[in-house]
């Protein structure tokens, strides 16, 4: 078996949003799976909230605290909105959490759009719909993988404000993204992963007046 991680050792600092950036098949996703427990690592550990969950189940991690944002988004075609979100309730405690309503009250695309199917919704309103999914567990920390991929730039700008106000409630997020320009815009710290080790770190501020990094570790430039 392939060992697509070698070298991952990050650290998310709580009340932050920090970015998990690298060219394609580089590890990012595989990173997320294996801290919400879909993968289990051959080695190495992985803690939360002074906790070891290395070898928990995605069940056990998500009552611990942790959601998980797939790329694929995965929203229940034959499902109303309100009903999607309402599935992030199964097997989780989370009495303390916002309400359906507050949910999709927090994305004014879906107030208009709570009794329409799965099926029908554009893609950035079922990136919405998975987002809140997940809010309503009640997270303390937020995985999102890929939020902005195939949406139109206007949308990408709404999820960078969802992205920020969520921080804003004190969610922590932790967010692997393609787009460079908004993963480095959205988040306070970044991490790049090549052929599955970290290669370079900082606050997401210098990474981006960093044309050499960049360049080096990316292939892009922030003026593209």
């Amino acid at each position: 078996m392939t060992e697509v991680l070698q070298g991952v050792d990050l650290n998310v600092e709580r009340g932050s949003v920090v970015s998990l950036v690298g060219r394609n098949g580089v590890g990012k996703t595989t990173t997320l799976r294996s801290i919400v427990g879909n993968l289990t690592p051959n080695a190495g550990s992985i803690t939360f909230d002074g906790e070891d969950i290395t070898t928990l189940e995605t069940e056990s991690t998500i009552r611990n605290g942790i959601a998980f944002v797939p790329e694929e988004r995965r929203v229940f075609p034959g499902l109303t909105v309100r009903e999607n979100i309402e599935m992030g309730h199964i097997g989780v405690e989370a009495s303390g959490g916002p309400s359906v309503d507050e949910v999709i009250g927090m994305f004014e695309n879906l107030r208009e759009r709570e009794d329409s199917q799965g099926s029908v919704l554009s893609g950035g309103e079922q990136q919405m719909v998975a987002i809140g999914r997940a809010l309503i567990a009640d997270p303390d920390l937020l995985l999102l993988d890929e939020p902005t991929e195939g949406l139109a730039p206007y949308i990408v700008r709404q999820i960078e404000s969802i992205i920020e106000d969520l921080n804003d409630q004190g969610i922590t997020v932790l967010v692997v993204e393609q787009n460079i320009p908004v993963a480095l815009g959205v988040s306070d710290y970044t991490y790049i992963l090549e052929h599955g080790h970290i290669v370079h770190e900082g606050k997401a501020a210098d990474v981006r007046e960093d044309e050499e990094v960049l360049d080096k570790h990316l292939g892009v430039g922030m003026a593209d």
